[in-house]
């Protein structure tokens, strides 16, 4: 996957916005909060974290009776108190370490470490519990739950402000406190006294007014985070107070930054509400005000696609509002947000959007807290499947969503993505230098289908593909050839 959208990253400069759709994979599960994926799986496997403490897995789009991990009993669930977070340890494959973020019975954030099972790799040990961490919140609101790995393999963790409303204590701006900071730790290598290490390059280690785990200052509710699968960069969203909601950019390893809150609520001055001193604050790279219709009020981060399926989309950054359930995303580019596109009318079934997530092939995920649904992010429209090809090996290459009992063709591309015209067809499609691959008829139901054998010539290339039929173009698959 970091293979793929590194090759992409570089290949993609402009590319046409082609139409979402949904594709329900889990339903009836109780506020279900956070997907991901164990680092060695394939894309056939995802964890549906749910926020009353237990975590689920659906394999092959089913989502299977059992938990893979049940820690309702500890969990307090109540408000915005939970099981919130889930992270798998780089070297899972090997050590079968994974993380959870959730609050204790007295409220309180814990990071804890579990193992995989031994002999079953969809069931946790419900025995291997180790607490890494505790932070004391003084209020049930704001716990953050952003629980990642990021490239350095530290683990970060968001953590909100402590709650209430206002950052009454200045939490967010206090260096001695944990809490509104983005915390990085070293799981491995503990130091003495702890249960983690603190990473050496760290920015604030050996400042006396500053607490060694903090990476970053100044975050008032961080609602889901993502690093950029090809560049490393980590996107902050941040839930703000009564007027803006934010999103944060920090170029890959660049810590030590402030964020604002509570000096700042977006762009604009918090407290004091003018005439607040901005130097040293790095300022949001995108807000959105609260408005009533339709009504906004809580931003949740998403994630930049890096996946396969759906090359145009590469390089985006999804977001959403909670409680507009409106979905957006953009590219940020030299500096500047660029492309930006509303997706609320082909996504409207989400309601209650509380996460993304991502599984083994970078395809996109949507937890829909509001209807206990995870949706798969797919095409819409003519669309087209290519598996995992391997030089040598004959594969199948799926078309579904075509007009029926009529011709459908296929193109390929070597050198990227672009702009082929197809007159007769009276389509462009989205490849460069676009070859000919077949024509197939689709069935009555608008399937077809295209078989063949990658030469070996292409081990180890990238190749870009494409159907169409008369007056529509599917997705852009993207594959590189083992």
């Amino acid at each position: 996957m970091i293979l793929l959208a590194s090759t992409l990253a570089c290949a993609l400069l402009a590319s046409p916005q082609r139409p979402l759709d949904l594709e329900p994979i889990a339903t009836g599960l109780n506020a279900p909060l956070w997907v991901d994926h164990a680092p060695g799986d394939d894309a056939s496997r995802v964890f549906v974290v749910t926020q009353y403490g237990k975590i689920r897995i659906v394999k092959d789009d089913v989502l299977l009776p059992g938990a893979f991990l049940d820690i309702s009993a500890k969990v307090n669930f109540s408000g915005e108190m939970g099981l919130l977070g889930l992270a798998f340890h780089p070297n899972y494959e090997q050590n079968g370490f994974f993380y959870v973020n959730y609050s204790n019975a007295s409220g309180d954030t814990v990071i804890e470490r579990y193992q995989v099972s031994a002999t079953d790799p969809d069931l946790a040990d419900p025995n291997s519990g180790f607490v890494i961490l505790t932070i004391a919140q003084p209020y049930g609101n704001h716990n953050g739950g952003w629980t990642e790995f990021g490239p350095d393999g530290y683990l970060y963790v968001g953590m909100g402000d402590g709650g209430s409303a206002g950052d009454p204590g200045n939490r967010a701006q206090n260096g001695n406190e944990l809490l509104g900071k983005m915390l990085r730790i070293d799981v491995d290598n503990p130091s003495p006294g702890l249960n983690y290490g603190i990473p050496p390059s760290n920015p604030f280690v050996g400042d006396p007014n500053v607490r060694d785990e903090i990476w970053a200052f100044g975050l008032r509710n961080p609602w889901r985070c993502d690093f950029d699968d090809a560049t490393g960069d980590l996107w902050i969203a941040d839930v703000g107070q009564n007027k803006w909601e934010e999103i944060d950019f920090e170029p890959a390893g660049q810590g030590g930054r402030n964020y604002g809150w509570r000096i700042m609520e977006g762009n604009n001055c918090y407290n004091p509400p003018s005439g607040c001193n901005q130097a040293g604050l790095e300022l949001p790279i995108y807000e959105y005000g609260h408005t009533f219709q339709p009504y906004r009020c809580s931003i949740t981060g998403g994630v930049v696609y890096r996946g396969r399926s759906m090359a145009t989309m590469q390089g985006r950054y999804f977001f959403s509002d909670y409680c507009s359930n409106e979905t957006w995303s953009f590219r940020y580019r030299n500096g500047q947000v660029v492309d930006f596109a509303d997706h609320s009318g082909e996504l409207s079934s989400l309601s209650g959007v509380v996460s993304f997530g991502e599984d083994a092939d970078g395809e996109m995920y949507v937890c829909s807290a509001g209807n206990g649904t995870v949706y798969r992010v797919v095409p819409a429209g003519l669309r087209l499947t290519v598996p995992h090809l391997q030089a040598g090996l004959p594969a199948s290459l799926d078309v579904a969503g075509g007009s029926p009992n009529a011709p459908v063709a296929l193109a390929f591309s070597l050198s990227g993505l672009g702009s082929t015209p197809i007159p007769p067809a009276g389509v462009t499609l989205d490849l460069d230098a676009a070859t000919a691959g077949g024509i197939a008829t689709t069935d009555g139901a608008g399937a077809a289908s295209f078989g063949g054998t990658p030469p070996l010539a292409l081990q180890g290339r990238t190749i870009w593909f494409q159907a169409f039929q008369a007056g529509s173009v599917s997705n852009v698959v993207v594959e590189v050839v083992d």
